[in-house]
């Protein structure tokens, strides 16, 4: 099996080159071209613009489909102050259903990967680095805003004064207690913000960490990342969690537990 790692493939040309069961992660797929090709049973989760199809740009169908699907999808992408707090208003009452959805496995399971993904533990310290880091850095200049538990994406490469111990297993109420207090932050920024200083840069950051430093930024920008981080990830959360339920539920069944609706961790809120 090839594998490319921190490989520039800029410009590169692929003719009569077989992908089938290929995967990507982390990759950057920009003005690529691709002609008379066959794509079946194919996934993609990521960020789609300008995904022009047999003619058809078919990013505006997908996010019309998926706010079809998740009506609180729209509260994500707030314009004013008010909306923000809105936004982060049903984004604490989301992720309160999906945490008591975790309680009911058994907590070694909270530290599972399902298909490579982030465990659930692991979701938890990822979105408190993102808080941290958006808000507490780049909205409120703390410059190094991060609990030694916080967890940044596994492709970025190391940075002085950022943790990274991917090999830590915390409880979850160990992680709930780092993600509360990140929450907070961000609750504390969204109570007093008002419509003028939405879009008022912030001073260059400080010190080494990310974002970096010199970088400058908006409220409304910080605010925008943290909030799709927050719905992408309870998203992949939700699905992860429903094949360790039917995962669980499936062992149980093995033993002679019962089966159907009434079984454990076999329904979804």
């Amino acid at each position: 099996m090839a594998e490319f790692r921190d490989a520039d493939l800029h410009d590169a040309r692929f003719t009569m080159v077989d992908l089938t069961g290929a995967t990507f992660r982390a990759v950057g797929l920009h003005q690529v071209v691709m002609r008379n090709v066959e794509i079946t049973h194919t996934t993609i989760d990521g960020e789609i613009e300008d995904l022009v199809i047999n003619g058809v740009d078919v990013a505006p169908l997908i996010e019309a489909e998926l706010d079809r699907r998740f009506p609180d999808r729209v509260l994500f992408r707030p314009t004013t102050a008010d909306g923000f707090r809105q936004a982060w208003d049903r984004n604490e009452e989301l992720w309160s259903a999906t945490v008591e959805r975790a309680r009911r496995l058994p907590p070694e399971t909270l530290h599972e990967s399902v298909a490579e993904e982030w465990s659930f533990v692991e979701t938890l310290r990822h979105l408190a680095f993102a808080s941290e880091s958006w808000v507490g850095r780049a909205v409120l200049g703390d410059p190094t805003p991060w609990h030694p538990l916080s967890l940044p994406w596994d492709e970025m490469r190391p940075r002085p004064g950022v943790p990274r111990d991917r090999d830590a297993r915390p409880s979850l109420d160990e992680a709930l207690s780092l993600r509360f207090a990140a929450m907070a932050l961000v609750r504390g920024v969204v109570d007093g913000l008002t419509d003028e200083q939405l879009d008022v840069p912030g001073a260059p950051l400080v010190g080494p960490g990310w974002p970096d430093e010199g970088d400058s930024f908006t409220p409304r920008r910080c605010l925008r990342v943290v909030l799709n981080e927050e719905w992408e990830h309870r998203r992949y959360a939700e699905r992860d969690l429903t094949v360790l339920e039917a995962q669980r539920s499936g062992a149980q069944n093995d033993h002679g537990s019962p089966s159907g609706p009434s079984a454990p961790y076999s329904r979804t809120p």
